[in-house]
């Protein structure tokens, strides 16, 4: 018996362009805004590159940052689970090319491509698993240890050729709004991170894989680079 042929991965964006209608790529500039809080949730929107900042702003005015998405990542998919608005803000980290997709078209191509439903779907399931660890991230680990996992994730960490990226500026304060903590505290941890060589942060910030030393160990003098 022959070996199975490996099967190609699936491009979602070539597949979204061969729609004959529903469908829109837009160029956003950096700072732009993707979608806002309390508009109508009547589409999917999917990331062909660059990346995008999710915000949540509360009834007192308080802001939270709940994610950075990549290229790959889709957002806006709660409107097919009967959500009318908007729960958070999409905004462009970076220059960013995002394709829409309405909302009927993206339910036709759910039920009839079989092969574009189980790539959403995997979608969906991974980024439940990132909500659920962000969640026991935020209730039992420390500021610190918040901060090193969100700097991880920014990095790619573990992704396959992308070990120790460089992150495109991002301020303190958007840090700070992702971890929960005030933006002195991120500050005092990010001076701690750069003298054990665990980041590079001189205006542009690039984050080491030794970096989750602090996330595994719970002293500080045993949080260094063994190799």
């Amino acid at each position: 018996m022959g070996k199975q042929q490996a099967q190609k991965p699936f491009d979602p964006s070539t597949f979204m362009a061969a729609f004959d209608g529903g469908v829109t790529a837009s160029t956003y500039g950096e700072g732009q805004i993707v979608f806002s809080q309390g508009a109508p949730a009547d589409a999917v929107f999917y990331i062909q590159d660059g990346k995008v900042k999710l915000s949540v702003v509360s009834d007192q005015g308080k802001e939270a940052v709940v994610a950075f998405l990549e290229a790959g990542d889709f957002c806006g998919e709660g409107c097919l689970a009967g959500q009318l608005v908007r729960m958070a803000t999409a905004i462009a980290a970076t220059e960013c090319t995002i394709v829409r997709v309405a909302k009927p078209s993206m339910i036709k191509a759910l039920h009839e491509r079989v092969e574009f439903s189980e790539m959403f779907m995997a979608h969906l399931l991974a980024r439940n698993i990132r909500v659920e660890a962000d969640l026991v991230d935020q209730l039992f680990n420390s500021s610190e240890k918040r901060l090193a996992r969100v700097l991880l994730l920014l990095a790619n960490f573990g992704k396959d050729g992308k070990p120790e990226p460089v992150l495109a500026k991002i301020s303190q304060e958007t840090l700070a709004e992702m971890v929960g903590t005030t933006r002195s505290r991120v500050s005092f941890f990010m001076n701690r991170f750069r003298k054990l060589g665990f980041i590079d942060y001189n205006g542009d910030l690039k984050v080491h894989s030794s970096l989750l030393n602090v996330i595994l160990y719970d002293k500080p003098e045993l949080r260094r680079d063994q190799n």
